[in-house]
Parts: structure tokens; C-alpha cells; sequence
């Protein structure tokens, strides 16, 4: 133990010279420093020590106000060894910081060596805890920052898997999942949920006359002016080539009407800057809602609001067809055509 340092202070010269000789004959010479007074203890580097052993009744302070500085400035364990064989002084002691409380009686000399050799195994034990506590603060801290980065990376995984790479707006197969969802809450709720198709009139004419770069800039912009004219609560996605589907939950055929004009004129200008040219591209739109054509379900409710869009292109494109039959028994069969169109 040649590295140990260990500190007296002891204002009784020879008691200080008692307890140092005994010290070093068990830990070895060098291993001591003595000092007589609190002030000439605060003056050394309390930190670099061990083990520190004090009086009680030091000449300058009291062995409290000694522990008070030192647990200040580090966390050294302190030993008290004094004559105050007193119950309630050595509990305060304990209880201030010291590791230990001797009594100056008899042949306590004797077993000074074996209280300090006990005193540093637990000061060890609790500088080893703390190092396993720091290092597995430190190493779930590291989980904590995998986890995010995982949950960050799935999410982004998540986030492509339902998104059209193109236009940003969700795939037909995330579609797919959350149209049962909404439905299912439309109905449960006694909510109105409508379905509106969208199509681009004359996209593929475009897309062969202008080429594909440009065909994909209106498949961006048409991505763009349906994302500015949704609700928070709306949800939209790439239906397939340049088709686009919108979900207005709580909203009925005049708003999801409102809402597909408004999408419908702002395209057409944008598309006009991008092909240069004073006509722009038009819509053809398709809407049908739950409330107003009862489907059995969330595909029924899909294929209604398709089936108005292909009315819209019979009629000549460039308009807007509300759905006005019920889906029950004339879907697709003895259905009346589709009224409440927006030209």
C-alpha cells in the first residue's frame, strides 16, 4: 500500500505522534501526515488523501464544522477519533458526514489499523458502485439513444413504406388500411365520411407530347395543391398512374365539393406555368359520402365516388359528379345517373 495517504488531525502533539507511529508500523512508512488544527487540514489537498482521522475538539473549530468543509471540497472519508464518548455526539457525526466514530479509551490504538483498513475497503466498495452506476448511466443512456434512433429509422421505414415516392401523398396499399378505419368510425360515430377520385384529363397525351419529366412535375404539383387544400384530419394518397383519391371525414358532398373545385382551379393554373402555356390541365372528379349513398362498405364507398369520376368523363371531363343513388341493390346495375354536377 505504498500509494496510500492518510491524514491526522490531532492538536494533542502526543497523541497525533501515538496515532501516526501506529499507522505507519501497519501501513508503512511515508503513508502519514499529521496536522494540529482545522486551518492547517483545509490548507492541504484533502482530495488526494484516503482516509482522513480528526479529533473532535480541534483548537479552531469543532470536529462538525471540520466535517462541513471537507465534505464541501470532497468525499475523502473522515474518521472520527476522539474523547467524547458521548451517544448523541457520535450520531451527529455520523450523521454529518464521518465514516466512522472512535473513542479515545483503553488500548484503542490497537485497533485504529483495523477500523481504517475497514473504512478504505468501503470507501473502495462505494468508488467501484459508483463506477458501475456512472458506467450503466452511461450504457442505458446509449439504449435510450439506440432505441430513438431505431424507433426514428422504423418510422422512416414506416413512413416509405406508405408513401408514394412522387407526389408525398400515402399508396394506394396504405390507403387501403385507413379507409376500413375511418369508415368504421364514420359509421359507429352516425358520421357523414366522403370519397372523392380524382383524375387528370388527357395526362397521357401529356405525358407522351411533353415527355416524362414534365408528366412527373404535374403528378408533383397535383400532389402539392391537394396536400394545400386538405384538412388535418383529411388523408389523400396516389390511387394509381394519375389518379388521386381524398378521404374527408365528417364532411359531406357540398364540402368535399367545395374542396375538390378549389383543387381543381388551383391545378389548373399551376399546370399552365409548368407547360408554359396560357390552359392549364383539367380535372375530372368523382364524389360520393357515406351518408348520401349508404355503402355496405369502405370499397363500396370507393367504387361509388369511381364511378361518378367515370361519369365525369363521359360528360365530357373538366367537372365535378356528385354520386346520387344508394349503393344498396343499384350499384353498378339499375343505379340512376349520378346528379349534382359542378362543370
Amino acid at each position: 500500500m505504498s500509494s496510500l495517504k492518510l491524514l491526522i488531525i490531532e492538536d494533542d502533539a502526543d497523541q497525533r505522534d501515538l496515532i501516526h507511529e501506529t499507522l505507519e508500523d501497519h501501513f508503512g512508512r511515508g503513508t502519514v501526515l499529521g496536522v494540529g488544527s482545522c486551518t492547517e487540514a483545509i490548507a492541504q489537498d484533502l482530495a488526494s488523501f484516503d482516509l482522513i482521522l480528526s479529533d473532535y475538539n480541534l483548537p479552531d473549530a469543532t470536529g462538525m464544522d471540520l466535517l462541513d468543509a471537507i465534505r464541501k471540497c470532497c468525499s475523502t472519508p473522515v474518521i472520527m477519533v476522539t474523547g467524547e464518548n458521548v451517544g448523541h455526539i457520535a450520531a451527529e457525526a455520523i450523521r454529518k458526514g464521518a465514516t466512522d466514530y472512535v473513542v479515545k479509551f483503553g488500548d484503542y490504538l490497537f485497533t485504529i489499523p483495523l477500523v481504517v483498513e475497514k473504512n478504505l475497503t468501503v470507501a473502495k466498495v462505494k468508488r467501484e458502485n459508483e463506477k458501475l452506476r456512472q458506467e450503466l448511466e452511461r450504457a442505458l443512456a446509449e439504449v435510450r439513444d439506440k432505441n430513438v434512433q431505431l424507433e426514428e429509422s422504423l418510422n422512416r421505414v414506416e413512413q416509405m413504406a406508405a408513401t408514394d415516392p412522387l407526389t408525398g401523398l400515402y399508396n394506394r396499399r396504405h390507403f387501403s388500411r385507413v379507409i376500413d378505419q375511418l369508415f368504421a368510425e364514420a359509421q359507429r360515430y352516425d358520421k357523414d365520411l366522403s370519397c372523392v377520385m380524382i383524375d387528370l384529363d388527357g395526362y397521357k397525351q401529356l405525358n407522351d407530347g411533353f415527355g416524362h419529366q414534365v408528366g412527373d412535375q404535374l403528378l408533383v404539383m397535383a400532389g402539392k395543391v391537394i396536400s394545400a387544400n386538405m384538412r388535418r384530419m383529411d388523408v389523400a394518397a396516389r390511387y394509381g398512374g394519375d389518379e388521386f383519391v381524398l378521404l374527408l371525414p365528417h364532411a359531406g358532398p357540398e364540402d368535399a365539393t367545395l374542396a375538390a373545385q378549389r383543387i381543381r382551379d388551383e391545378f389548373r393554373q399551376a399546370s399552365a406555368a409548368i407547360l408554359k402555356r396560357e390552359k392549364g390541365v383539367s380535372m375530372s372528379i368523382g364524389i360520393g359520402s357515406l351518408i348520401r349513398n349508404r355503402p355496405a362498405g369502405a370499397d363500396q364507398l370507393v367504387t361509388i365516388a369511381d364511378a361518378a369520376l367515370y361519369r365525369a368523363k363521359e360528360l365530357g371531363r373538366d367537372r365535378i359528379e356528385v354520386a346520387d343513388f344508394c349503393a344498396i341493390g343499384e350499384l353498378m346495375g339499375g343505379a340512376r345517373e349520378p346528379v349534382g354536377t359542378h362543370p
